[in-house]
């Protein structure tokens, strides 16, 4: 075990900690008219992206990625739901953006700072023309408790895998770094084509959900949530307590 592979941990622990406490704090935030359904859909897409990423391209690039998509799909969702399908141009050009953001950051732990800020940039691009044509994660929105996937979803997911595996290919490949360009390029490519199929399937259950959350299950949601914070802030002292050693 590293320093880092420790402080990460014990952040992760404080993060679960402040999300159990705002479970608990339901009535206080607005109760069924708070905030708290659109944080559930944040929790559950960014968890959801960050398991996705991070098996096939790592870490940071799960947890870059699970956050920036957990921001910005409860914020999409959250808005659909309310009958607001399409926001505009600057909600389209943000959201992209902070998605980019976590593409950016994934992409410099691999090859360096100015290859993330350039990968970031020209797939917050991508996703800006694509919002334009129609596709977004909140087309063809319908909340339901079972598993459905369009035809027109189906094209999205083949379009997004070919599109971001030539950008990662090429942006590599450019980047000085052509003996990793098609590695990367088709690890990258396939795990947003599975990402998106997954998600794009799961989509209708979790926002069937997000509405119809009991309260109780809320406050258990809470409770675990602040043990298990507490489980993995504790990893730091006991650590030192049984002397291991650290690189």
């Amino acid at each position: 075990m590293n320093h880092h592979t420790l402080a990460i941990v014990s952040l992760m622990g404080s993060c679960l900690d402040l999300l159990g406490a705002l479970y608990l704090a339901y009535d206080l935030l607005g109760g069924e008219h708070g905030p708290l359904r659109a944080l559930s859909r944040g929790v559950t897409y960014g968890a959801l992206f960050a398991i996705g990423y991070g098996i096939p391209l790592g870490p940071v690039f799960g947890i870059a990625c699970g956050l920036t998509a957990g921001i910005t799909l409860a914020w999409e969702f959250s808005a659909a739901s309310r009958g607001l399908t399409y926001p505009g141009f600057w909600h389209d050009a943000t959201a992209s953006a902070i998605r980019g953001v976590g593409h950016a950051v994934g992409a410099a732990w691999y090859f360096g700072p100015g290859f993330g800020l350039i990968f970031g940039a020209v797939g917050t691009l991508s996703q800006i023309v694509a919002y334009s044509i129609g596709i977004r994660p909140t087309m063809n929105y319908a909340p339901a408790p079972r598993l459905r996937l369009s035809g027109f979803q189906f094209l999205t997911v083949v379009n997004r895998t070919v599109g971001y595996g030539v950008l990662a290919w090429a942006c590599v490949h450019f980047g000085q770094h052509p003996e990793r360009a098609l590695d990367f390029g088709l690890r990258f490519g396939l795990t947003i084509g599975v990402v998106t199929f997954v998600m794009s399937a799961l989509t209708p259950i979790i926002e069937w959900g997000a509405d119809r959350v009991p309260e109780r299950r809320m406050g258990v949601f809470g409770v675990a949530s602040i043990l298990v914070g507490f489980s993995l802030q504790s990893l730091q002292y006991w650590v030192s307590l049984l002397d291991v050693r650290l690189r």
